[in-house]
């Protein structure tokens, strides 16, 4: 029989500990997220539906993205025990620099709508983590302003080759004096892809005061507040125009890109080329020969053609096919700290994540970026701990597998029909 007495205060003391109070709204919701997810979560309540819907959509019936976050799902991971893991080392060199993690943020169009702070934010964030920021040809600041506000760190520019190539050179000379030290050609967008949420949504860009965004405003008054009383949203990189997303793309966007644009860039850049979109070992193979330095297995995020190959799937075939001869970088899908540790056990170079941090810049501005970027690193490092694994460089093809469908696996170091021999 349970006798039951009355605690003392004494021993009520020490359950009683009220989180710690502050006046920072944002500061203490940002704190309470423990994931990617959660700051998905805060996004969507706090960005407007059409803004939250174009960053977290996919072209068509996103099948290429489920399928992406589906295989990073299935990877199983193989520990080593009895490993001393009180220290690791996350850093890495990538593509002729040191990260101090094995991930890059990845270039995202027109940032600013996400929250008024946009890619200065997200640039900051990178510089005070050490970890190259990629901006788009599509941001919505210019390239000496990302320079300016991610000072001392390091800066990658992501190139959409135009109708008019004059375009083009002159953002490759910008971005070269600026001090950027990487160009990511993206090859994967001779069209725009058929985003089905931006277009129930009647998404355009700039956002336009319709019926609809109006009653969504409605329940966002500080998005709103934020969008019209800074200054205007806008592509710094080009003169684009109004329209959807689509429509920009189809405008300007040159459709009869070729291999020969490749090689004309690799005379006009001194820096490091890395070729975004491609999706086969043999377009991995033509564009290391052509000169780039890296190829990043990408599919666009889901939001270009629908039903693509999963990149994270072609990392093995693409590493074997070209060894040393071009660093192998991915993305797509990529929400968790052990999808990254994943990729580079897989043989990748590095990974690149965008969702994941823009959730961040929806929910808190560069606090929320700030927050991604940190739930990230707390992944990595405790992964590459319970892996026993304790430099990145350490990472090797018996520390992960995927899963198949049915439930079996397959080894990186297996040769699945119609792949190349390791080199």
């Amino acid at each position: 029989m349970v006798r039951r007495r009355i605690p003392r205060p004494s021993e009520l003391a020490p359950l009683l500990r009220p989180a710690p109070f502050t006046l920072d709204r944002t500061a203490a919701r940002l704190a309470r997220a423990s994931s990617i997810g959660d700051l998905r979560e805060l996004a969507r309540r706090r960005a407007p539906r059409a803004v939250f819907d174009y960053t977290d959509g996919a072209a068509e019936d996103e099948v290429s993205l489920r399928r992406a976050r589906e295989v990073w799902a299935s990877v199983e991971f193989s520990p080593t025990v009895l490993t001393d893991v009180s220290r690791v080392d996350t850093g890495r060199e990538i593509l002729g620099g040191r990260s101090s993690l094995p991930f890059a943020l990845a270039p995202t169009g027109f940032t600013r709508m996400m929250h008024t702070e946009g890619e200065r934010a997200v640039a900051a964030v990178a510089a005070r983590a050490g970890i190259p920021y990629t901006l788009s040809t599509m941001g919505s600041t210019t390239i000496e302003g990302v320079a300016e506000a991610g000072r001392g760190g390091r800066h990658w520019f992501q190139l959409y080759l135009w109708r008019d190539r004059s375009v083009a050179h002159e953002l490759v000379s910008r971005a070269q004096e600026a001090g950027y030290d990487t160009l990511l050609l993206t090859v994967d967008t001779p069209v725009g892809g058929n985003r089905r949420r931006d277009a129930r949504n009647g998404l355009s860009i700039p956002p336009a005061l319709s019926l609809r965004t109006f009653v969504d405003g409605a329940r966002h008054p500080r998005w709103w507040f934020d969008l019209l009383t800074t200054e205007p949203l806008t592509f710094e990189s080009l003169a684009a125009g109004g329209g959807s997303p689509y429509e920009v793309i189809n405008r300007v966007f040159d459709p009869a890109l070729t291999l020969d644009d490749v090689t004309w860039l690799r005379g006009a850049w001194p820096g490091k080329l890395v070729v975004k979109g491609v999706q086969s070992v043999t377009d991995a193979r033509r564009v290391a020969d052509a000169g780039a330095d890296g190829v990043l297995l990408s599919n666009h995020g889901g939001r270009q053609l629908d039903r693509a190959p999963v990149p994270a799937e072609l990392i093995e075939p693409v590493v074997q096919e070209l060894g040393d001869d071009a660093e192998v970088l991915v993305d797509t899908g990529i929400t968790h700290g052990g999808d990254v540790v994943a990729a580079v056990a897989l043989g990748a170079r590095a990974a690149l994540v965008g969702r994941a941090y823009l959730y961040g810049l929806m929910a808190g501005g560069e606090a929320g970026v700030s927050r991604a970027v940190e739930i990230l690193r707390a992944e990595v490092e405790r992964t590459m701990q319970l892996l026993g694994v304790t430099r990145v460089d350490d990472l090797r093809p018996e520390h992960a597998r995927l899963r198949s469908a049915t439930g079996g696996h397959h080894h990186p170091n297996e040769r699945r029909p119609g792949t190349a021999p390791r080199r």
